[in-house]
């Protein structure tokens, strides 16, 4: 007969269980991490760790609301938020005309984007969230985007992710990630020695030319770039769409400096 102790034991020691990422990244946002980014993507109070994180997540989502607003199209276009958290894009895209259909792998994160959206929509059916892992969601919109995500598994996981997201979208992906940078490395080293509420959590930086490789490989090409970088929030997100690249510009003339 096998004891309850018996069977955490298992589940502790087993490779297979250990390291299924979506497992612990689950139990994460449905237990401790929940309260914890809940408050980090609220306006209630918080330590300035925490602050300086919700603005450079909150900086991120404005600088891609800009590009999608800028485009003048946003009106019923359809929008997959995959892994959307507690609704910090999915909402004011809503608000701004777009259907939109999100989801998360965390079942409390979704109760929370369905609250925020109730209050802040006026009980609206748009956005529609559910609980579901990214990898089985289905259907066709126009642009997918998955923000802040990536961070949570490690580069030899992330290909099937991004290559299934790349199945649902007709015409535009946008992901954002922690860039693999010797800066950043030795900064969550650092923060690995945080106590309490300040302290890193889990999380994988990846390289850009890794993720882009990625994209190209499914017939994307990356349109729009940004970096967000606050003193413990760095994103780099990457628009890509549908296409064949521009050409590359003629060289500059002679005393003219080439922008990096």
């Amino acid at each position: 007969m096998t004891t309850t102790t018996d069977k955490e034991k298992t589940q502790e020691t087993s490779p297979e269980l250990a390291n299924d990422d979506k497992t612990i990244v689950q139990n994460y946002f449905n237990s401790t991490g929940f309260d914890r980014w809940r408050r980090i993507y609220g306006d209630g109070e918080v330590n300035s760790v925490q602050l300086d994180i919700r603005r450079g997540h909150q900086q991120t989502v404005d600088t891609l609301l800009d590009w999608l607003k800028a485009d003048n199209n946003l009106k019923d276009m359809t929008f997959c938020d995959a892994g959307c958290g507690v609704g910090s894009l999915s909402i004011p895209l809503a608000e701004a005309g777009a259907k939109v259909f999100s989801s998360d792998i965390s079942e409390k994160m979704v109760e929370e984007a369905q609250k925020r959206a109730k209050e802040t929509l006026n009980h609206s059916d748009n956005p529609v969230f559910i609980v579901q892992d990214l990898e089985k969601l289905s259907g066709s919109y126009h642009t997918v985007v998955c923000l802040d995500v990536l961070i949570h598994y490690p580069t030899d996981k992330i290909a099937t992710m991004i290559k299934h997201l790349s199945s649902l979208a007709e015409s535009r992906l946008i992901f954002s990630f922690a860039p693999k940078k010797p800066c950043l490395v030795l900064l969550k080293k650092v923060g690995e020695l945080f106590p309490g509420p300040s302290k890193t959590t889990r999380a994988y930086l990846h390289r850009q030319v890794d993720i882009v490789k990625i994209l190209e490989e499914e017939g994307w090409t990356v349109e729009r770039k940004a970096m967000t970088s606050t003193r413990f929030y760095f994103s780099q997100m990457l628009e890509a769409v549908k296409g064949v690249p521009a050409a590359e510009p003629e060289a500059e003339t002679a005393g003219e400096g080439l922008e990096k």
